[in-house]
Order: structure tokens, then C-alpha cells, then sequence
């Protein structure tokens, strides 16, 4: 059952409300290559986030190192590139589709809302675009929008874990 059934069913494969993946998705998942990449980049990219945040707000409290608060969001905002890409090829592997794929769906919009709030704070330090402490408050909306975003994929993981015990229970061994 491919995605055109998915899009018949509301989304949901095999016609089954709350299903993520299908079997066959779920085995293209499971050995791929791209789920080991996410599963590095994730808690990767959380580490740069929890240290940028830290520098951040400290240069919003003391006024110090905005060039390592910068630097920081930088780095940050290449992570999340990074995995942006690698977690559409991962979509694709997945679900023959780059990105929007109907199980998640709603996680890549709001990763493109993080992914403009990251690009806007790069034009606005490239291009010497308002001052540092308006450069700084896009990147903690950017960073607000992360963890919203970061806590749909986690909500996510859970469900296509509850998913993978509840097909166990069921599918014969």
C-alpha cells in the first residue's frame, strides 16, 4: 500500500488512523542508512542548541562575547541545514516523497517556519542588517520554534514506537 492509498485514507496507512508507517515503509526505515544519520544528528544538534542558547542569553544578560554567541547560532543554523537535508532524503527513502509526506506532515511545516527564522538571522548577520540584540531575539525565536518543532518529532518517535510494539503483538513471529 503505497502513498496513494495513504492520501485515500487521510493520510494514514493501510487505512489505519494513528498508523505512521506501513510495513514495507517501515522496513525501508529500518534499514536505511539515513535513520542511523538522524538518529546522530538530533542529540547532535540539541547539544549545539542547549551551548548556543547558553551564549546567547549570556550575551543578552552581561552585554559579552556577541561574537561567540554569533558564532554559535552559525553552527547551529549549519546543523540544522544538515539535517534538514539528510531527513529529506531520509523521506524519500521512506515514503518516495522529499519532503510532506502525510505522516509528517505537520513536523515539516513547522520546520520550515524554524528553517526561515534560522536563514533570517544569517541575512540579517551577513548583511549588517539591524543590531545585535534584534539579531539575537530572531535567534530565540528561532530556537522557540526548534524546541516546538524538536518536541512533534519526539511525540512522533514515541508513536511510531507504540506503533512497532503494537504490530508485535499482533503479527504473527
Amino acid at each position: 500500500m503505497g502513498r496513494d492509498t495513504q492520501s485515500q485514507n487521510g493520510g494514514f496507512p493501510e487505512g489505519k488512523p494513528g498508523a505512521l508507517y506501513t510495513i514495507e515503509e517501515r522496513r525501508r526505515r529500518d534499514d536505511s542508512v539515513w535513520t542511523i544519520v538522524q538518529g546522530v544528528l538530533a542529540p547532535l544538534q540539541f547539544l549545539v542548541f542547549l551551548v548556543s542558547l547558553g551564549l546567547v542569553i549570556r550575551f543578552l544578560l552581561s552585554g559579552e562575547d556577541a561574537f561567540a554567541a554569533d558564532a554559535s547560532i552559525v553552527i547551529k543554523t549549519l546543523t540544522l541545514y544538515t539535517i534538514m537535508i539528510t531527513g529529506s532524503v531520509w523521506e524519500k527513502v521512506v515514503f518516495g516523497r522529499w519532503l510532506f509526506a502525510p505522516a509528517f506532515f505537520w513536523e515539516d511545516v513547522f520546520s520550515m517556519l524554524v528553517l526561515a527564522l534560522h536563514t533570517l538571522y544569517l541575512v540579517m548577520l551577513f548583511g549588517s542588517i539591524g543590531s545585535v540584540e534584534a539579531r539575537m531575539m530572531v535567534a530565540l525565536a528561532a530556537y522557540a520554534a526548534y524546541v516546538v518543532n524538536a518536541v512533534q518529532f519526539l511525540l512522533k518517535l514515541r508513536a511510531a514506537r507504540l506503533q512497532g510494539s503494537l504490530d508485535a503483538k499482533v503479527l504473527p513471529a
